[in-house]
């Protein structure tokens, strides 16, 4: 019995650190850290700074209020007519002036941000001001391209949001009474919410 024991406390004694201790992961932020900004990537610049929408208008698009960035693309199959994609187009340049101008003032507020933290000086009173201020400028951006979407109902009639919100997908009833070959109709229906 005694060799048993003295066997399992050597092997103790010799087995690797890892064995007794937790493994340490990767961060998922691994690698964020060599950005100029840290919370905005490449991709977010470039977008921000291109006047894309950034996800920014989600709650137009996705409750049936089209954005004229979509609208141009699906011209043709929602049948406008001249005036209204020249309307829509006049709506998409100025939603996009006022995108990069608000995308800009963003990203420099973010910057600041950055450099506040590097400086190794932020107070909390400080960190709230910036932050507020970061607030204040998505927000604006966030409007620039709200309101663009506000502004093509003025244009387009309810015929042909009906045929956008179909062509783009979000159209519940076509989901709920187009099943595919090979569903389960009953299933088909409450996984899409019917």
């Amino acid at each position: 019995m005694k060799t048993v024991q003295r066997l399992l406390i050597a092997l103790m004694l010799i087995a690797p650190p890892s064995l007794g201790s937790a493994q340490h992961a990767h961060s998922p932020y691994s690698g964020q850290e060599n950005r100029a900004i840290k919370s905005l990537s490449e991709d977010d610049l470039a977008e921000l700074r291109r006047g894309g929408g950034w996800g920014l208008a989600l709650a137009a698009e996705l409750n049936g209020v089209p954005g004229p960035t979509h609208l141009m693309e699906l011209a043709d199959e929602i049948e406008l007519e001249d005036n209204q994609q020249n309307a829509i187009n006049d709506i998409y340049e100025r939603m996009r002036t006022r995108a990069i101008e608000a995308g800009e003032r963003f990203i420099e507020a973010e910057a600041s941000l950055e450099a506040a933290f590097q400086s190794g000086q932020l107070s909390p009173e400080r960190l709230r001001e910036h932050l507020d201020t970061i607030a204040q400028r998505r927000s604006d951006l966030r409007y620039a391209h709200l309101a663009a979407h506000l502004e093509t109902m003025d244009v387009i009639s309810p015929n042909q949001v009906k045929r956008y919100n179909k062509l783009r997908g979000y159209d519940a009833s076509s989901a709920c009474d187009d099943v595919p070959d090979g569903h389960d109709p009953a299933m088909w229906r409450r996984h899409n919410g019917c």
